[in-house]
């Protein structure tokens, strides 16, 4: 069986971890499919925003930890530097891209949503990075990108306790984007927003923040001016301009 299945809807690209029966865990295989999966989609115009969701009763319970009781320890070396850069190229994909959590959000799974741009969860949903617990850290970027979105003392709090929360604490402390008994038409109504936006303004827009967010202001003023000097000889740009004045909706082509 597949472990990762990729359907497309529109501009949207949805990725579904498929290993419902194991609650979505992320064993070495998974992880290899969804890289090429991500490495594919990197260069794939044709879609302007990716949805991450996961089959079955849950997002994603983190590591296999029934493979990982097997694995030597350069294998577990081998699939921590995989989740890790898989992680990475989520997070470099240039389109937008949207986790959509139900049930459990644990570990490495909670940490491919911290990759993603928006963090969309249902009600219900259970989240943490629970690894010390396990006598081990998390080791896909959350130690990097929990502290970025929620404050270095409320992340500290989180992971060194290991602390489990749920869907709403999640959005009060900024983690989560949203949550919904309906999840999936909530991150469907962000995507559908963002599909109608001109695709190389997001892009652009994307790597401006992303690029910026680390640097001194002169440095990432530089960035911003390098994105928005790429925008101005698109087609996209006087196609806005022509339907502002004719008081219609643009019809963007990412040219």
């Amino acid at each position: 069986m597949e472990c990762i299945r990729v359907e497309k809807e529109g501009a949207k690209a949805v990725i579904n971890l498929n290993r419902p029966d194991q609650l979505n865990a992320l064993n070495y295989q998974t992880l290899c499919e969804l890289g090429e999966v991500l490495e594919q989609l990197h260069t794939d115009r044709s879609v302007r925003c990716v949805l991450l969701r996961g089959e079955g009763k849950a997002f994603c319970v983190g590591a296999d930890l029934k493979e990982r009781k097997s694995l030597t320890e350069d294998e577990v070396r081998r699939n921590v530097y995989k989740i890790r850069t898989v992680c990475d190229q989520l997070e470099a994909l240039p389109q937008p891209t949207l986790a959509v959590l139900h049930g459990y959000a644990f570990g490495g799974g909670l940490e491919l949503s911290l990759a993603c741009d928006f963090r969309y969860a249902q009600t219900e949903t259970k989240l943490g990075l629970t690894e010390v617990s396990l006598g081990i850290i998390p080791g896909a970027g959350g130690t990097i990108r929990l502290p970025k979105l929620i404050g270095k003392a409320k992340a500290k709090e989180l992971i060194l306790m290991a602390k489990r929360f749920d869907a709403r604490e999640g959005e009060r402390i900024g983690l989560l984007n949203g949550v919904s008994d309906d999840v999936w038409s909530l991150a469907l109504e962000q995507a559908s927003q963002l599909e109608d936006m001109a695709p190389l303004a997001v892009i652009q827009a994307k790597h401006a923040i992303d690029h910026g967010f680390d640097v001194d202001r002169a440095t990432g003023m530089a960035i911003e001016s390098k994105a928005y000097e790429v925008l101005i000889p698109t087609e996209d740009r006087l196609e806005a301009l022509r339907a502002f004045s004719e008081k219609r909706k643009p019809q963007f082509k990412g040219r």
